[in-house]
């Protein structure tokens, strides 16, 4: 038997291994325009999430009067004044249709302007940081804490930070439980423990998970978890703006300044402040990196240096593969809106507004009103005592209006069919408001009328709102007794 050689073996066990430790990133505090953009948009979409569960929307007396509410329980979907039933599931998907193609617009025309300034993962995950460096200290602070001994200080430094960060993963689930049923309601249940568990249990899911991805896990969830990095490539070409340093103004870099040799050096003084404040850990000085978010961090950091040092601002920026050609040739980049409307970012435009009117002019001109019949099969057809034969049929009426209508049901056929209602003296039906109203339908073809004894008959069965005039009609067939 062939035994391996001990130099095979002792190569393979020195070999790196297949997963390296995660490195903590600590980013440093930086101000700047894109930093205040930031906070603003943080503000604004934090706001929306909290807040939106608690606007109110009056829909009338029997409706739900949440602005905002996915009603499970009744199968329904509230935005306002839009209603959305389960048989218009397209509405959803076609709003899922409209997020990706923004998606891809927006990445094709900047990168991933995206993950760095809107994502629910950057958003937390900057507040989090927040509250870090708020009770920790900035950077430096932060790196001297994670090397020292756990000694008192330290643990109530993290006690601290770990209790303010479930108080905002807590904030996170519960906002998103208020989406789906009455939030003032559903707030008195939850303080007096009368919610159902599935509440309780949701909230403890999202409160860990939030706390989890925007506190630990970080860049990680971006780096691994996302696949968003690894599909943007596709999205992007040459006249893409993303953030990238201008190496041919930069380098050679150096500290030195005031040594020989000092006017042959570059713009870039090697600071690392560019580094120390991106929150993913990278050097933008490297090139474009699958890990880089596009936040635009180290431009500010970058700038605020060149401002220290006299030099001109821009030497990281917003700038295309086009931009570097050119500017690399002596002449200036292109205007940004040269970039940022081109063929590619056209069509997404087109595709994008074309799927939105679509889905509004299905909106305004859906009915308030439905109809659907289903035959009664067990038995197909009742022969009565007079020799007339019956259909049954189950005909579910939807009334998605405020109010209680008024139904009015008639039939259309080249037979001499007649239709009678269960329940009923006449042909009209009152249908609650907001509402799938079942009634019991039957159609009957006298003796000798030759539907009777056919095989198959069409019909058409129409429901009239009397209220607003509106119909909506079914079609469905007819069995006779057949010789």
């Amino acid at each position: 038997m062939n035994r391996p050689k001990t130099s095979d073996m002792s190569s393979s066990e020195d070999a790196p291994p297949l997963y390296a430790a995660r490195e903590p990133v600590f980013p440093r505090r930086v101000s700047g325009r894109f930093r205040r953009l930031k906070w603003w948009i943080m503000a604004l979409t934090l706001g929306i999430y909290y807040i939106t569960p608690w606007l109110r929307w009056d829909r009338g007396p029997n409706l739900p009067d949440q602005a905002v509410l996915v009603d499970l329980a009744n199968r329904r979907f509230y935005f306002f004044f839009i209603e959305i039933w389960p048989h218009e599931f397209y509405f959803i998907a076609g709003l899922l249709i409209m997020a990706g193609l923004g998606l891809f617009l927006f990445t094709s025309a900047l990168g991933r302007v995206w993950c760095g300034y809107a994502c629910p993962q950057t958003v937390w995950t900057d507040l989090f940081i927040l509250v870090e460096r708020w009770v920790e200290g900035d950077r430096n602070a932060r790196v001297r804490l994670w090397k020292a001994k756990w000694d008192l200080r330290k643990w109530r430094l993290r006690l601290t930070k770990w209790f303010l960060w479930a108080l905002i993963g807590l904030a996170t689930g519960g906002a998103w439980v208020f989406y789906f049923t009455d939030a003032p309601t559903l707030l008195r249940d939850l303080v007096t423990g009368q919610a159902h568990p599935i509440a309780y249990t949701t909230m403890g899911l999202l409160t860990v998970l939030t706390v989890l991805f925007g506190g630990f896990a970080r860049e990680q969830v971006c780096i691994y978890m996302c696949p968003w990095p690894r599909i943007q490539a596709a999205m992007m070409d040459e006249d893409t703006l993303v953030v990238g340093y201008r190496s041919w103004r930069g380098e050679p870099r150096g500290r030195h300044r005031k040594k020989e040799g000092a006017d042959r050096l570059g713009d870039c003084i090697d600071c690392m402040a560019c580094v120390n404040v991106c929150p993913m850990g990278i050097d933008i000085r490297d090139g474009q990196q699958l890990e880089c978010i596009t936040c635009a961090l180290c431009i500010d950091a970058c700038d605020e240096v060149m401002d220290r040092i006299g030099k001109p601002r821009g030497l990281i920026d917003y700038m295309a593969l086009t931009d570097e050609a050119r500017e690399r040739s002596g002449k200036a980049p292109l205007p940004v809106w040269k970039h940022v409307f081109r063929p590619r970012t056209i069509l997404y435009t087109v595709l994008w507004a074309g799927v939105g009117l679509a889905l509004l002019a299905a909106l305004f001109l859906r009915s308030g009103i439905g109809m659907s019949v289903a035959p009664v099969r067990n038995p197909t057809y009742v022969v009565l005592s007079d020799g007339s034969v019956r259909n049954t049929y189950d005909v579910r009426l939807l009334n998605k209006h405020g109010a209680d209508h008024d139904f009015r049901l008639s039939l259309e056929a080249d037979a001499p069919l007649r239709l009678a209602l269960e329940g009923e003296d006449d042909l009209v039906v009152r249908v609650p408001a907001d509402t799938t109203y079942l009634q019991r339908v039957y159609v009957i073809a006298p003796e000798g009328s030759g539907a009777d004894r056919a095989d198959r008959v069409g019909f058409r069965l129409v429901a009239e709102d009397l209220e607003t005039g509106e119909k909506a009609y079914n079609d469905s067939v007819f069995n006779g007794r057949v010789r």
